[in-house]
């Protein structure tokens, strides 16, 4: 089983087995001791630090506009995402938008500490005049904030 390891596989007790991989960007974020300990141990054991294609980076900004998480997504989870269709693989995340993303990709994810996000399609609403929106940002007839909602 080829399994795609998130950032916070690395801050907490989570064991895995199988093919590991991670990405650059996962690396980028380790910061404390404790993290990259258990990455050179991991490491150590066979885990593969790998970049996704640009094609597989392209499909999963797609169906991130599709399930309107595009501007919540981090170029981290893109990569962690394009990484899994690459390899065919189980993406261990606890990120909610991670998991909505893979959920419309058909790429299997197993959460880490926190329970399994159902597929969630967004909604953006005028806190102002309640009026409807395709993004976020300020809404055009009364100037208020447009905050994402669950639909």
């Amino acid at each position: 089983m080829r399994c795609i390891l998130d950032s916070s596989v690395f801050f907490c007790e989570c064991p895995v087995e199988g093919e590991l991989y991670t990405t650059p960007s996962v690396l980028d974020e380790l910061c404390d001791l404790r993290a990259k300990g258990k990455f050179e141990k991991l490491h150590a054991a066979g885990l593969r630090v790998v970049s996704p294609t640009k094609e597989s980076r392209a499909q999963v900004l797609c169906a991130a506009e599709k399930t309107r998480d595009l501007r919540v997504i981090s170029g981290t989870d893109c990569d962690l995402l394009a990484l899994a269709l690459d390899c065919d693989a189980i993406v261990y995340t606890d990120d909610f938008a991670i998991q909505n993303v893979a959920a419309e990709l058909g790429v299997a994810v197993h959460p880490i500490q926190q329970r399994a996000a159902k597929k969630i399609t967004w909604k953006y609403r005028c806190s102002g005049c309640g009026r409807y929106f395709e993004t976020d940002g300020e809404c055009l007839i009364c100037g208020s904030e447009i905050k994402r909602k669950l639909k």
